[in-house]
């Protein structure tokens, strides 16, 4: 049985300690530093990019953080080290980067962003991770992914990512799989990650009855934590302070 305690006990920073006022950026090394410094568990997100190099990065496309129209994917690592993070003087850091700055000090929350053939970007990073130390978990919309871990590191917590998906261009069929989480007993996670704006949900009710872990992404403000708190055991949030989950 997998220990996921480290997923409950806190909430966590959403791609890290985050403030745009401060000029610290999204899945950057000071924002790592910052959720660190408060002892919070870190969710970030990982890419693969063309040269085999796995990076910390939420977007498909570069543009919104970096001003580079290019889809990440599609960069070798040296195109790409030296762009700034959302007009700061942050990079973007590769995932052993970060592994070697939190070095074990607080849980990591991984999210594998893939659209590519299943255990490309997981064999990479299950690479990154042999040796490493500290808690982790991954999860993953893509139930592909999470089946990956499952079949291959099987002792990796692993969780299935999931909303009602409405803003997605996908066929109605396999939204409806997605969203009510159907595909869990393929998968089976021993977490899901669900969107705060799409609960209720029967399913995740079902799921979270059975004894298992439910977290809610992304909760933003102290309105929306007190709308949704009774539908999660955890949360990952943003813009909001430790002692307002209190």
């Amino acid at each position: 049985m997998r220990n996921i305690d480290f997923l409950r006990n806190k909430p966590i920073a959403h791609r890290g300690l985050h403030n745009k006022e401060l000029n610290i950026p999204e899945n950057s090394i000071s924002a790592f530093k910052e959720a660190i410094a408060k002892g919070l568990p870190i969710e970030l997100d990982v890419h693969l990019l063309k040269d085999g190099k796995l990076v910390v990065f939420h977007d498909d496309n570069l543009n919104r953080m970096t001003g580079l129209n290019k889809k990440i994917k599609d960069c070798n690592y040296d195109e790409i080290k030296d762009l700034w993070l959302d007009k700061t003087v942050h990079r973007i850091p590769l995932f052993k980067e970060v592994l070697e700055l939190v070095h074990g000090r607080v849980p990591i929350l991984i999210e594998i962003k893939t659209d590519r053939k299943p255990g490309e970007t997981e064999k990479v990073l299950a690479e990154n991770l042999k040796g490493y130390k500290g808690e982790y978990a991954v999860q993953s919309f893509s139930p592909l992914s999470v089946r990956w871990f499952r079949q291959n590191l099987p002792s990796v917590p692993r969780g299935q990512l999931s909303c009602n998906f409405n803003k997605d261009n996908m066929c109605i069929i396999k939204k409806f799989l997605l969203k009510n989480l159907w595909f869990n007993f393929w998968t089976d996670p021993d977490f899901i990650s669900y969107c705060v704006d799409n609960v209720p949900n029967k399913r995740l009710e079902k799921f979270r009855k059975k004894g298992k872990l439910v977290i809610g992404w992304t909760v933003k403000n102290k309105e929306n934590l007190k709308k949704v708190k009774d539908y999660f055991d955890n949360f990952i949030f943003e813009n909001l302070d430790i002692t307002d989950f209190e």
